[in-house]
């Protein structure tokens, strides 16, 4: 890998790990000192590596060089050993001594603490989104931006309001009481399915696939079920469906750009072995007695995985949407189930369903319509593309409401 490329690499591997740990060492009170440590320690690797050239193993250096750096803030801030909670200052009394772990361990544990702390239901759910992208999973300021079309100063302010509303809390970071997983796992799992759906969906104008925050997602999720005690089948449930959404990302989009809907994918481009990981974890899901939103969702993306028109298909996909409707209910949801209502019962059941809806702010709404309206009254089906085409943001979408325009031929 090239220096230009490396360093940045490593800050999205290792800064959200060596971040973690020095979090939950100072507390989050403290955050900041741990963001500046971890920032310097990649200052002096750009500055070095520059002129000396990048070391036999550089995550290592980094890691020394980490160590070093939270060993002499210690030494000559004693006020700062001072704040410190007793548990800690007694770690660090003897910073001769002081060794900051950084094994894989500590890594994946401090990490687990984090996910629970970030996802905290006292701070906004936007803010947890920003809190996850930035802590625990490396984006920097203006890459957050940059995916919500906002500018740098209010993802500033939004991550600063939530670090001041946890330290006003007095949060701690700490491994999960069983009591902490029962009270939080939701929100906790909504964070990261948020997450998830940003890569998915990008709301970003000329990106609609963000496989770097769906890897996040996943990588997040993983961590989950690697410890024993968060490890439920509802992680589980949401890992597969997560691994079923990431199979298609390589027919997803077209050589322009535009955005391949799921009737016009080309199935060799699915990923067999994520396909495969899918179904493990679903297996797994089926565990205990616990049900969730996300067996239903990973239910409807694993029928989705057999490219095959078959009724029994939509038939389990359409009752799958329904019954998740029954347990948390979602126009969105509803109007992706028009789609299998189509396929079950016909068009013009779907249409009056979808039309039930009223989502006149939404351009899937319309897009939908535009689908269901061909070969049936095409000239509505191009009022309605019309309408999706004008309210499209996204240049994929945009791309693709205006192919269909073109194969309608008026």
């Amino acid at each position: 890998m090239k220096e230009q490329e490396l360093i940045p690499n490593l800050f999205r591997t290792e800064y959200r790990k060596i971040v973690s740990v020095l979090c939950r060492l100072f507390g989050m009170a403290h955050i900041e000192i741990a963001e500046d440590i971890v920032s310097d320690t990649f200052l002096a690797a750009t500055e070095l590596w520059s002129t000396k050239g990048v070391p036999e193993n550089p995550t290592a250096w980094l890691y020394t060089v980490a160590k070093n750096k939270t060993k002499n803030y210690l030494k000559r801030d004693s006020l700062f050993q001072q704040k410190l909670s007793p548990e800690i200052q007694y770690h660090t009394a003897n910073t001769e001594e002081f060794e900051l772990d950084l094994s894989v361990k500590n890594i994946g544990d401090s990490q687990l603490a984090m996910i629970f702390t970030v996802c905290n239901p006292q701070i906004s759910t936007e803010s947890q989104v920003a809190l996850a992208l930035n802590l625990l999973c490396g984006f920097g300021i203006q890459e957050i931006a940059d995916a919500y079309l906002t500018n740098k100063e209010v993802v500033y302010k939004r991550l600063n309001r939530a670090k001041e509303k946890l330290k006003e809390l007095n949060i701690s970071i700490k491994q999960p009481s069983m009591n902490e997983i029962n009270l939080r796992m939701d929100n906790v799992l909504t964070t990261l399915y948020l997450l998830f759906s940003e890569g998915y969906y990008s709301t970003a104008q000329n990106i609609t696939l963000r496989r770097d925050f769906c890897t996040e997602a996943m990588r997040l999720v993983h961590l989950l079920t690697a410890h024993e005690i968060t490890n439920l089948p509802k992680v589980n449930a949401l890992l597969s469906l997560m691994c079923f959404h990431a199979s298609r990302f390589d027919a997803r989009s077209g050589q322009n750009g535009e955005t391949i809907l799921y009737q016009d994918q080309d199935e060799s481009l699915w990923n067999g072995a994520l396909i495969d990981q899918g179904k493990y974890y679903l297996g797994l899901s089926a565990a205990g007695n616990q049900f969730s939103k996300y067996h239903l969702e990973a239910g409807i993306a694993y029928w989705h995985t057999h490219k095959e028109d078959t009724l029994e298909k939509w038939t389990q996909i359409l009752q799958l949407y329904n019954n998740l409707l029954i347990v948390e209910y979602s126009p969105i949801v509803a109007l992706n189930r028009t789609f299998a209502l189509a396929k079950v019962n016909g068009k013009p059941a779907a249409i009056a369903e979808a039309e039930k809806l009223k989502l006149t702010d939404n351009h899937f709404y319309y897009s939908l319509l535009g689908n269901l309206y061909t070969d049936i009254d095409n000239e509505l089906a191009l009022q309605h593309y019309k309408q999706a085409l004008a309210m499209a943001i996204s240049n994929a979408d945009k791309l693709t409401i205006s192919r269909h325009i073109q194969e309608l031929g008026l």
